[in-house]
Parts: structure tokens; sequence; C-alpha cells
């Protein structure tokens, strides 16, 4: 993990996974316990980040896209809902935005502004008489302003599913943020603060009641809420009938359901992870801010991500929206992985100009003049905590090196 850094030799990912031999011996004694299913690992794993993200319950799920399809699945049949419409991004991940296609909800998509967020001024334009939700992500770990979304959404009846994939640990107007939403959401894939030996994620709630729908959902739709492998916990597994028959409350069935758990071994992993994570974020607060200092000279070739007055971030990535027309980006993003700095685009950009999207049935509200340019002109870089002092300075160098000669 601690690898010498050769510039123009050793990649610079954007993403990396930093684990060692307490993850490792933690999935070893699972496996030597012979109990593979989620159990006490996974118990212990969803107080532990529930408590790190400042909310009363967590449910761990196999990855961050499963958390975005169980956190709207669980709101719809919590709800009662029926269809209408979700207030979200058109710059967005697509696994944020298919659980809103996929059951029956019709998109509002609207624009971001120069934090790469949706806006509560955003928002209120968008909203009709058919407006049921808000789905937004706090983009690349920078805050939206999530308090006035939360209090907007308050005052108009709509649920929030505050999308913290990229932000948990990142902090706004002195709260973590996914502890605004009806429901929040995480991923543990490698390139995150943490990850659970590869993938996972988490659906993080308050409210006991659409908890209890929200778990059912996940394991299977049963009733049933005893721990896996411990039954019977609650005293009442033979005390209920079906249609007139005694029936093993183990197997009575509520909602129309999923399986979305991951592993006792994963979850073992994740606790390791957790003991780690403050360390994690902090570097990555670091890594900002020694970007921002190697590059913010190049003004004139680059607009930097604005960040609100009330908003502490752990960033995801670091950003850069191209404004000098003689870089282009396609050119650049070759030359900087030729040279072993790995990029990525904002993810989906514009998700209304994706192929998977072209025939969908949705709405617009406004331009989407900001979306559009980070579809065009913006890259990100790593800036994970396997990366230090040594490798920005590098990308600072070859980023200079380009800009010179052109």
């Amino acid at each position: 993990m601690n690898k010498k850094f050769i510039p123009g030799e050793t990649f610079i990912g954007t993403g990396l996974a930093i684990y060692g031999e307490p993850e490792k011996k933690a999935v070893a004694d699972v496996l030597d316990s012979e109990r593979l299913g989620l159990h006490e690992k996974g118990e212990e794993l969803e107080r532990d980040f529930a408590k790190f993200i400042g909310v009363k319950k967590t449910l761990l799920v196999n990855s961050g896209s499963s958390a975005s399809l169980l956190a709207i699945a669980g709101i719809k049949e919590a709800w009662g809902l029926d269809g209408g419409e979700i207030i979200t991004p058109a710059c967005n991940f697509p696994t944020s935005l298919n659980p809103v296609l996929q059951l029956g909800f019709k998109p509002v998509f609207v624009d971001v502004d120069k934090t790469y967020n949706i806006t509560p001024k955003i928002i209120e334009s968008a909203i009709s008489e058919k407006t049921k939700g808000i789905v937004f992500a706090h983009t690349l770990g920078n805050p939206a302003q999530v308090t006035e979304i939360a209090r907007l959404a308050k005052e108009k009846g709509l649920f929030i599913v505050e999308d913290c994939c990229d932000a948990y640990g990142s902090i706004y107007d002195g709260k973590p943020c996914g502890s605004f939403g009806t429901v929040s959401t995480a991923s543990f894939y490698p390139a995150h603060s943490i990850t659970l030996a590869g993938e996972g994620g988490s659906v993080n709630v308050n409210d006991a009641k659409l908890y209890k729908t929200l778990k059912s959902l996940r394991d299977w739709g049963r009733e049933c809420s005893c721990i896996a492998g411990e039954d019977n916990l609650c005293g009442q597994r033979f005390e209920y009938e079906l249609d007139g028959v005694p029936y093993d409350h183990k197997y009575i069935y509520s909602t129309q359901g999923f399986n979305l758990k991951p592993t006792e071994m994963q979850a073992a992993f994740g606790l390791e992870q957790m003991k780690r994570i403050e360390g994690f974020n902090l570097k990555r607060r670091e890594n900002f801010d020694l970007y921002t200092q190697r590059l913010s000279h190049l003004v004139d070739s680059f607009d930097f991500v604005e960040i609100s007055d009330k908003a502490d971030p752990v960033f995801f990535g670091f950003p850069l929206m191209i404004k000098d027309r003689r870089i282009d980006r396609k050119n650049f993003s070759i030359y900087l992985n030729e040279h072993k700095i790995g990029t990525r685009y904002l993810f989906g950009g514009n998700l209304l100009r994706q192929p998977a999207y072209q025939n969908i049935d949705h709405r617009v509200s406004g331009d989407l003049e900001q979306t559009d340019s980070i579809w065009r002109d913006l890259l990100w870089m790593g800036i994970h905590p396997g990366i230090g002092k040594e490798e920005i300075d590098y990308i600072g160098c070859k980023i200079e090196d380009y800009i010179e000669s052109n």
C-alpha cells in the first residue's frame, strides 16, 4: 500500500482502497466462524455507521446503487405512493436516476450551480402539484444547501433521498451530510472513503416505520425482523397464521422485496475500515488544499469548484472546469493519462444526452446550462489518501507543461 512514487512511471489513480492485515484477519475470522450471512458484525457496523452519519438506523446493502433502489422503493411503500414527479439534477449518476424510472415515477430534470449541486431556488421553480420528492447527491462530496432544501421539502410535504455516496464525512451547517434527508444513501465502492472488501452500501434513516419497511424490502420482503441465524428472538415465530393455517413467521412476506444484503465478511472488513475513516477523510481534505495551492494560479485556464460558506467538504475528487478554449478536454485527458495521471469526467454529465434516457417520460424545468458545461468541459483527478504532496506536485507540473505547449 505504500509503494514508492516514481514520477512518470507510477500511475496516479482516481481512487484507491487502502486496507491491510486487520481487514484481512477480520475476514479470515468470519470464514473460520462459518457464519457467512449478515449477522453480528453486520449489526455492529450498522450501529457504528449510523452514529458516524448522524441518524438512528443504518441498513447495510450490497452496493450504493442498491441503496438508491431501496431508498426510493421504501419511501414508495411506506408513503403509499403511486407515481408522481421526482425532482433530480440532470447532472447525475445513472443508478441514482434509474430507480425513479423503474419504480414508476416521472423525473423532472433541473440544472445545478457552480458547486455542481442542485439548489433550493432551482428546486422550488420545478415543483408542481404532482411533485412527490427530491433525489440528489452531494456532488463529488461538495455539500449542497441541504438545510435549506430540507426546510423547503418539509414546507411542501416532499420526501428527500440524500445521496451521500461521495460525501459521508462532509459537513453542512454543522451537521453530517446524510442526516438531513428522509433517507440517505452511501456507497462503499473501493474509490469511496471506505470499502466493504470491494463493494457495499447503506441506507440511513431516522423514522422507525420507514426503517421497518426498508428492512423488509432488503430481506426478500420478509416481515420477521429477527437477526439472521438467530431464529425466534422475538418469541413469536410459530404464533402466526396464513389463511387460517399456522405458519412460520420467518416465512411471512409483507412486501414485494429484493435480496440486497452484503455478507458478514464484508461487514467485518468494514468495521476495520471504520477505525480508519477519520484519518482517510483528513487526508482527503489535506489533498484538496494541496491541489488548490498548487493549481490556483491557473485561473485563466480553469474555473474551480465553488464551496458554500456553510460547507466543510470531504471531496471525492479534484475537479477542473476548462475555460481556456485552447485546452481540448479529450486531448488534455489523453495527455494526462499518458503521463500516468488518471482522470474521470463527471459521471454521466448530462444524463439526458446518454443513450439510455433518450425516450423516457420526463420533464425539464429551466435550462441546463451549467449541466451542459460540466458535460463538455469538466474532468477530475484523484484526491484519495493513497496520494500526497509529491504526486500532486507532479500533476501540477504536467498540467503547467500542457498549458505552456498549447
